[in-house]
């Protein structure tokens, strides 16, 4: 059975009750994290979440949805077979309204900012928050993010309690956090585990991708929900699940705080987030890259191709530099980069540390607009082969000086491109029997395409033919 990724707002709500327990004040606690005991000597945490559920909150959405009539209504022989007058005109569609549920976080209790994820708001109608304590508000969209899939409301409500801001940034595997949301409509809910991993990424739910990803008990409904840690602060905001079954398996995934906070305040001065671009193209640093360059091996991101009149060109990048670091900060690799950029406003300064030649070198780059980073094959024009990451063959690829052709850096599960057969490390040297050296050249290809295509690809030792439907 194929695991699937699945977002966790949109549950219909069927019934939402709130239920609540409280136990025993704090009897004694540890330096390094809360160990709560109740009169029983026993350990608990629920002190700590009577401090800490107040902030997250319930969210409900309604929202318009056209239900379609079955075709057969359209068909005169079907309606006067059944006695059925005529239409005058074609007939509409009738809206019909729909309810979703998720989960929310008060972010800021002074202005009533409430963090959640985009797929939960998206083309509501009306956005309705209730609190732990009862009481209902209409919400307002400040902004939404589809790319990291972060929201943010507003209400006007007053004695609301905020959880404080982690540093999601010093997490380890390990760690005990806490999950708390709406898991199915049913009212809040609270679970626990750890850290499983961290900077998760290549699982195509967003645009920019550093998960979180713990073993929580996550379900649908808990989208835009809170994971804290132990000592009560926000380090993420839950998002998606591995739901083979559509329930909880112990692989949930958060949008790191720090990368909600980025996003956050960038709604709240523009109401969306205005991304600058470096213009390059990326693929991760490996062991036989290291060799062909030179370079001890390590982590980071080496530059493939540096797009004309790019801020990359401006601040002197140059093909085969390896990005090791952005604003001081380690990066683990391609997918890493991309969303430490992604992060970062248009017409910023960043600096940026690289490798070129054995020596360290740091450059300054102005963010703007122009080419994606990594772009994928469908934001190219090649929308044929959309779902795969392409590049020209560079020094240091296993078959350079052998073959010509395109590189496929990466192909994205479940896309047009992989279930044609394409796989990460293809080259494709032809298009219907012409020869390609380079995207430019592939894409020029493709234009003059209107029926089949089919590609000639070199995998390996073996050379393959592939129809793309």
């Amino acid at each position: 059975m194929h695991a699937i990724v699945s977002r966790l707002g949109h549950v219909l709500v069927a019934i939402c009750i709130f239920t609540f327990s409280f136990t025993a004040p704090v009897a004694s606690q540890t330096a390094d994290r809360p160990l709560y005991l109740n009169d029983d000597g026993l350990p608990t945490l629920a002190p700590l979440l009577d401090r800490v559920t107040p902030a997250v909150v319930n969210i409900s959405v309604e929202s318009e949805q056209t239900a379609e009539l079955n075709p057969l209504f359209n068909d005169p022989f079907f309606r006067r077979f059944f006695d059925m007058q005529p239409f005058p005109q074609q007939p509409q569609p009738q809206p019909r309204r729909q309810m979703s549920a998720g989960s929310g976080v008060i972010f800021d209790a002074e202005e009533g900012y409430v963090l959640t994820n985009h797929h939960v708001v998206e083309n509501g109608d009306r956005i309705v928050v209730t609190l732990k304590d009862r009481r209902q508000f209409d919400a307002t969209l400040i902004g939404s993010d589809p790319g990291t899939d972060i929201a943010l409301l507003k209400i006007n409500a007053t004695d609301l309690t905020a959880l404080d801001l982690g540093d999601s940034d010093r997490l380890q595997v390990g760690d005990y956090v806490l999950a708390i949301g709406n898991p199915f409509g049913l009212g809040q809910t609270v679970t626990s585990g750890i850290v499983s991993a961290l900077g998760r990424s290549g699982l195509n739910i967003e645009g920019y991708e550093d998960f979180i990803q713990t073993d929580a008990s996550i379900n649908p409904g808990n989208s835009g929900g809170a994971l804290v840690t132990l000592d009560g602060r926000l380090v993420g905001i839950n998002t998606a699940i591995i739901a083979p079954s559509g329930g909880n398996v112990g692989i949930g995934f958060s949008v790191p705080a720090n990368m909600a906070n980025a996003v956050v305040d960038q709604l709240i001065e523009f109401g969306e987030v205005q991304r600058g671009q470096l213009g390059i193209r990326i693929q991760d640093f490996t062991p036989d890259l290291a060799e062909a360059l030179g370079i001890e091996a390590g982590a980071g991101a080496v530059i493939t191709q540096v797009e004309p009149d790019s801020a990359a060109e401006a601040a002197g990048f140059q093909p085969g530099d390896l990005i090791v670091s952005v604003d001081g900060r380690s990066i683990a690799g391609s997918a890493d980069l991309r969303s430490q950029i992604g992060l970062k406003r248009l017409g910023r300064d960043i600096e940026i540390g690289i490798i070129r030649d054995g020596k360290t070198l740091t450059l300054t780059a102005t963010l703007r607009k122009g080419a994606q980073l990594g772009a994928k094959a469908g934001k190219q024009g090649l929308g044929r082969l959309s779902g795969a990451e392409l590049r020209d063959l560079q020094p240091g690829d296993p078959l350079y000086g052998d073959v010509a052709g395109v590189v496929i850096a990466q192909v994205d599960a479940d896309s047009r491109a992989a279930r044609s057969g394409l796989e990460a490390g293809d080259i494709i040297v032809a298009a219907n029997r012409v020869p390609v050296t380079s995207v430019a050249e592939l894409r020029q290809q493709l234009a003059s395409i209107d029926g089949a295509l089919a590609l000639t690809i070199q995998r390996g030792s073996s050379r393959i033919f592939l129809i793309v439907r």
